[in-house]
């Protein structure tokens, strides 16, 4: 796929600031789990952060494709972890369009647009993930405005962000047709952070867990009809799976583009071991599978941009989130092969690439789920 000037232009920017802010960092962040909140006003300077705002907002109203690029970009740059400060806002964004009411988007959108406010989303609960239908968190009507009551698990930059979008069931009704969904102030009393997760890898993101006390939100904040909640969140997640994707696509180049550098100066047996043809064919087979990963990632955000259905978007996603996450982790794996016992010390940052990886499998819906998606609309 052939990018349009305007694309390639945005990609060297984004890589020239990742290089500049984001390489020289990635090892120290994954060693203190610390967020570097000076990267905040770096992103939203380049409208990074919220690039899916739009223009009509204020924001800079980037397609899909640009947010894909901005990612792998940036986990190009070493840190998979950073790579979702690139449109952080996006998952949000794009659950609430259309779907919002007009007070609540000319409250919050403008404000988004300046790039320098996080959000969040919380679906996920202590004993409900792959199936929200059994989501226990609620939110009760009083008057003119909800109540809620619950806990949420695994929230990226729950501590963080100033405005969630919160999942709650509302009515008796059955399955996910009882979760309605709010724009969560977390500013008020009973947004309470209760841990603060130890990750296994991707670390300088708070993963938190929160519980909702009471917490109070106006009808205007609720968004979508009442009990139809888990349609914005799954319009936010499609959307989001392809810039998820793009990030392991980021990362398994940097992670094989490490290893290949390291073969051409290794020296076994009296040559370099790039010459080993058992490492050429497993170098040449992850350069082949990044490569169409990246294909089937911007396919996707192609297809979204230009208007295909939402149905079309859907299975795309979830192809590209399938692939890429399996393409990821083989070959950061590899990478820590080729570099032999040198790749499992910490010396060398590949041993943080496959960590990092592990998590493109889990999150935004796991690759099981992913093939649950593909397989519904291909047989149908």
């Amino acid at each position: 796929m052939t990018l349009s000037q305007e694309h390639e232009d945005f990609r060297l920017a984004v890589r020239d600031m990742a290089q500049k802010h984001v390489a020289p960092i990635a090892n120290e962040i994954d060693k203190t789990n610390k967020f570097p909140e000076h990267l905040i006003d770096i992103f939203g300077e380049m409208g990074l952060i919220q690039l899916a705002v739009p223009e009509q907002y204020g924001g800079p109203g980037g397609d899909l494709l640009s947010g894909c690029i901005a990612r792998e970009e940036v986990a190009y740059a070493g840190s998979m972890a950073l790579a979702q400060l690139s449109g952080q806002n996006s998952i949000v964004v794009n659950a609430i369009l259309g779907s919002a009411s007009s007070q609540l988007l000319d409250e919050v959108m403008p404000e988004l647009a300046k790039g320098r406010t996080i959000t969040c989303i919380a679906i996920t609960e202590p004993d409900v993930g792959s199936d929200p239908s059994l989501m226990t968190t609620r939110a009760t009507k009083d008057g003119s405005r909800w109540i809620i009551n619950g806990a949420k698990q695994f929230i990226t930059w729950g501590s963080m962000a100033k405005y969630a979008l919160v999942f709650a069931r509302t009515n008796g009704r059955p399955g996910t047709k009882g979760i309605s969904a709010f724009l969560v102030d977390t500013d008020q009393p009973g947004w309470i952070v209760t841990k603060h997760n130890d990750k296994m890898g991707q670390h300088g993101v708070p993963n938190n867990e929160i519980v909702l006390e009471n917490v109070t939100v106006d009808d205007a904040y609720m968004v979508g009809e009442e009990g139809n909640g888990f349609g914005a969140a799954m319009h936010g997640l499609h959307l989001n799976r392809p810039t998820v994707s793009a990030i392991a696509v980021g990362a398994a180049q940097c992670a094989l583009d490490y290893a290949i550098g390291y073969a051409k100066q290794r020296r076994a047996g009296g040559q370099f071991i790039s010459e080993f043809q058992g490492l050429r064919w497993m170098m040449a087979e992850d350069y082949t599978q990044i490569e169409a990963a990246r294909l089937l990632v911007y396919k996707c955000a192609a297809a979204y941009d230009r208007g295909a259905s939402q149905d079309e978007v859907t299975k795309l996603s979830s192809m590209a989130k399938l692939f890429a996450a399996e393409t990821v982790n083989r070959a950061t794996a590899n990478a820590v092969q080729i570099l032999g016992g040198h790749g499992y010390m910490s010396d060398h940052p590949v041993e943080r690439y496959m960590r990092d990886a592990k998590l493109i499998s889990i999150y935004e819906g796991t690759s099981q789920i992913q093939r649950n998606i593909v397989a519904k609309r291909i047989l149908r």
